[in-house]
């Protein structure tokens, strides 16, 4: 069962790229890799690292300044592209604990929630001036899960979450668990279906 967020505390990192998709949070050379642990090595693999495997000094990431970085902030479309929840992984083993851009890829956002990697869509003009203040000076955020809220300086920006979503990191509420919160629910939906309707495993057994 995950461990329950209410706030997340962190230095903000710009990345000040649209249409990020997610062979490019990690290339389908590294989904054989079994398991989440190590796959931090490999997010943003071709942007951070050269042929030689030295690393790019020309990527936001790997500049020094933001290594300690906890939280994106990203441009429009962050996430489009194939279904994989490996790039929630690799964020997540690299240290990443929220992703804020202006949108997102429908199925990415979905496997972000999923596994507590909060992702927070601001409007563009919100998202493009945290990202020229966390390029002027270091940019600590606090955001707030209760409140819906983004604190930084002597600042506030609100945000909108689903109130599903919202109770699954307050609760650290995995499937499992959101599925028995409703088991009585479920239970009496199924005791008033027809026989005809309850599954029987023994009309699939043949002599």
């Amino acid at each position: 069962m995950p461990e329950p967020i209410r706030v997340i505390e962190g230095k903000a990192v710009p990345l000040k790229l649209e249409n990020v998709d997610t062979d490019q949070i990690i290339p389908a050379d590294f989904l054989k890799i079994l398991g989440k642990k190590g796959l931090g090595r490999y997010c943003f693999y071709r942007w951070r690292y050269n042929e030689d495997g030295s690393l790019r000094g020309d990527f936001i990431l790997n500049n020094p300044r933001y290594r300690d970085a906890s939280i994106i902030i990203a441009g429009k479309n962050f996430g489009i592209g194939s279904s994989r929840e490996n790039a929630v992984w690799a964020l997540q083993d690299f240290g990443i604990k929220c992703v804020i851009a202006p949108s997102f890829g429908d199925i990415f956002y979905v496997n972000s929630m999923k596994n507590m990697l909060l992702c927070i869509k601001l409007p563009e003009e919100q998202v493009k001036m945290l990202q020229e203040l966390a390029e002027k000076e270091d940019l600590i955020l606090r955001i707030d899960l209760e409140e819906s809220t983004i604190k930084f300086r002597d600042r506030i920006l609100s945000f909108a979450i689903d109130k599903a979503v919202r109770e699954r990191f307050l609760q650290g509420l995995d499937e499992i668990e959101i599925t028995l919160k409703h088991i009585e629910k479920i239970k009496k939906y199924e005791e008033s279906m027809p026989s005809f309707m309850i599954p029987n495993p023994r009309r699939f057994i043949t002599d």
